[in-house]
């Protein structure tokens, strides 16, 4: 019996295929790529001179770190205030259930910006803040809204109250990639309403949370750069700031994104590691067995 091996003629010759519309991608690609890489450094108009002079300016610096105030304290209230939402949601009761879904609706379906500018100017709606009994009762705190409602305080109310919509619909869906059966698993063993959500559904949620909820905070980081319209100094205002003094728009534009992706690059890195904490398979044996295996030396 002839095998094909035995039979030249008979041999398959594989012929890998072609992909000359990748090859010819990939070489466009690369020459746009070489163009603005090498339009970026002689073009004079740049001016990477004055972008180095002003990358570690105070005032820069002063606007970075606004930013990220803005960013930590808007998303740490989005966050509680997303959890709470996410709850009634959930309820049982029709009214806690219809308050939340109109909340989200409303700061989902309306601009941010328009959200900054109504709290800015909150006070034509209220010119004084009350706290009392209602249906006309005593009032036992009055403020004056301008001196309330400052330009910080709008933009992170407009801030976090957007963002508490969007998370509100990250921690339910989190909270609904938890089969029932497991619930009820849990409820069968006697185990807390508390100890349930701690032990059972917080675990496995959080798998389903954490990755949106880092890219939320570096959307965030990046949407911040709205509260310019505020005359808030921020990382962008202070850039403005600068500019409009010198007259030097691009490279100070330049400098603002510089550290703009610097710090998105740091929290992508971050949340990278906490996404690989919380991954389906950070808690097999086989992981923590490979973790911590000591090294053996000397074998082959």
């Amino acid at each position: 019996m002839a095998y094909p091996s035995d039979r030249p003629d008979l041999t398959i010759k594989a012929v890998p295929q072609r992909h000359p519309f990748r090859w010819l991608a990939a070489g466009l690609t690369a020459v746009l790529i070489v163009g603005v890489v090498s339009s970026a450094f002689t073009n004079p108009r740049y001016q990477w001179d004055v972008v180095a002079r002003w990358l570690t300016d105070g005032t820069i610096l002063s606007g970075l770190l606004l930013t990220l105030q803005l960013t930590c304290v808007s998303m740490v209230i989005g966050v509680l205030m997303g959890i709470v939402l996410a709850v009634m949601k959930g309820s049982a009761n029709k009214l806690l259930s219809s308050t939340s879904s109109s909340y989200i609706w409303f700061f989902r379906g309306t601009p941010l910006l328009v959200q900054l500018v109504f709290w800015f100017n909150i006070s034509a709606l209220y010119p004084r803040i009350a706290v009392g009994l209602p249906f006309g009762g005593p009032d036992l705190l009055s403020l004056d809204a301008n001196q309330v409602i400052t330009p910080m305080t709008a933009a992170i109310l407009g801030l976090a109250l957007n963002e508490a919509a969007y998370m509100a619909e990250i921690v339910r869906a989190g909270i609904l990639s938890v089969p029932p059966g497991q619930i009820q698993a849990a409820n069968a063993l006697g185990m807390t309403g508390l100890q349930t959500t701690r032990k059972i559904v917080l675990p496995q949620a959080m798998r389903v949370i954490i990755p949106p909820t880092g890219n939320q905070t570096i959307s965030m980081l990046k949407t911040s750069s709205l509260v310019s319209v505020l005359a808030i100094p921020d990382l962008l205002y202070s850039a403005q700031i600068v500019y409009s003094r010198t007259f030097q728009t691009i490279p100070l534009l330049i400098v603002a994104s510089l550290w703009y992706l610097l710090v998105t690059s740091l929290l992508t890195v971050a949340q990278s590691f906490v996404e690989r904490h919380f991954s389906p398979d950070a808690d097999r044996p086989d992981r923590r067995f490979r973790r911590s295996r000591p090294r053996q030396e000397g074998l082959t």
